[in-house]
């Protein structure tokens, strides 16, 4: 992409999208930004979070993980209410809900990081916590299994979605092979099933016992017998695990240099969903955004220049350049389709928003429409009363749906753009 107008030289300011805080930490899901060195990954990070970090064009820049916030947009429900809301625990701009999320750019990892080659050791001690990956490739194969530069076109990128695979499930093997003969027997013995005698090991990998149990039916293994797999049946077992446990979503990068659009068309072929992408284009936009020189929100389909007076001619045909060659071409630059299709299709999450006042849709204070939850798809209302808050949950009594103003029940089945006000005891007392 031609640099008069780059995510390096439009310059970094504080962005109001970034000053929201990320109030469900606690519940909500982690996202891993995950691959080898010089990919882009970084930049990734930089265009969804708008953090400041290292960039660089050589392996092992990100050494320490970089945590920042990023956003799922959703349409907001104030147009159908017909409402003006004041949002607290979110955005709303020109009609989308932007949720913030948590996300983590991991050190790259290079073939062999299992065994704690590169930054091995430290890529896999933070993948633990993520709940999902965003696995960024160089889609036009310019740089090699090391994370080097080469020639557009000249490695595979293939062979980075299939590496990482590996990397990941053997790291996962390492961890779960300590003592399994013992924990087979046992599990075998006492008849409490292995994910009961796993979970201490899986906790730390944010694992579900049901994850465990789904792994084994997939794999077509015996549930009642553990002790009896081979090692070909425990590498089936976990790296079934790990596909259930920490979904991949690919995002190929560098959609606008040579090769890679004939890459992105073999990438889809494979079992995962992969987005074509241009983080370089999307962190140019949004610090231009920033500055005010364009009209643009993140996952926009188009972008207006607002001040071409403060441009010079090489940075509007940059721009130009951007819209015609990756926006109109791709539909978006990619990098928040990313983040809204690992949050609704790889953590299958939904959106629900709670208030008090049921006449006028607003909490005790008067906001309206004040907050937003992702959740995962099949929260019961009374789950939900949990993750507002404890006490919510433990005195709850019942639920009632804003539209149609019907009672619900505890285990009624939340869905998407829900909006409910939960009635407890303590609330009627």
């Amino acid at each position: 992409m031609p640099q008069p107008i780059s995510a390096n030289n439009i310059g970094t300011s504080n962005s109001n999208i970034n000053k929201v805080k990320l109030m469900q930490r606690s519940y909500s899901r982690l996202l891993g930004v995950v691959g080898k060195p010089n990919t882009g990954k970084s930049t990734f990070f930089c265009a969804a979070t708008l953090a400041t970090v290292e960039i660089a064009n050589y392996p092992f820049t990100t050494i320490k993980p970089n945590r920042g916030v990023g956003y799922v947009r959703t349409p907001c429900v104030h147009d159908e209410f017909h409402v003006k809301d004041n949002p607290k625990n979110s955005l709303c701009i020109d009609g989308s809900r932007m949720v913030p999320v948590e996300l983590v750019d991991i050190a790259g990892i290079v073939p062999g990081a299992w065994e704690g080659r590169g930054l091995g050791n430290q890529f896999l001690d933070e993948i633990r916590r993520a709940d999902a990956l965003i696995h960024i490739v160089d889609a036009s194969g310019g740089t090699d299994c090391e994370g080097k530069s080469c020639k557009s076109g000249e490695h595979d990128p293939l062979e980075d979605v299939q590496f990482l695979e590996k990397e990941i499930t053997m790291w996962m093997v390492t961890i779960l092979k300590k003592d399994w003969p013992k924990i087979a027997r046992t599990a075998e013995q006492d008849k409490k099933g292995i994910a009961h005698h796993l979970e201490d090991r899986l906790t730390g990998l944010s694992i579900k016992k049901q994850y465990v149990n789904e792994a084994i039916r997939k794999s077509g293994l015996s549930v009642d017998k553990p002790a009896t797999w081979s090692d070909d049946d425990f590498y089936r077992f976990v790296d079934t695990l790990r596909r259930i446990s920490k979904p991949v979503l690919i995002v190929a990068n560098k959609v606008d240099l040579p090769a890679a659009q004939a890459n992105v068309e073999r990438m889809k072929k494979l079992d995962y969903i992969v987005i074509p992408a241009s983080a370089e284009a999307e962190l140019a936009l949004r610090r231009a955004a920033e500055k005010g020189l364009i009209e643009y929100k993140p996952g926009d389909k188009d972008f207006t220049i607002k001040q071409p007076e403060k441009l010079s001619a090489g940075q509007i045909q940059a721009l130009e350049r951007i819209r015609e060659k990756i926006v109109k071409t791709n539909g978006t630059t990619g990098v928040q389709e990313a983040i809204n299709t690992a949050y609704f299709k790889l953590l299958d999450m939904i959106t629900v928003y709670p208030v008090e006042d049921l006449e006028h849709l607003a909490d005790h204070n008067g906001r309206v429409l004040p907050d937003t939850y992702l959740v995962p798809k099949g929260t019961t209302v009374h789950q939900f009363a949990y993750v507002i808050h404890s006490e919510l949950g433990d005195n709850f009594l019942y639920a009632v749906d804003a539209r149609d103003k019907r009672r619900i029940g505890e285990d009624a089945i939340l869905k998407d753009r829900d909006v409910i006000s939960i009635v407890s005891a303590k609330k009627r007392s």
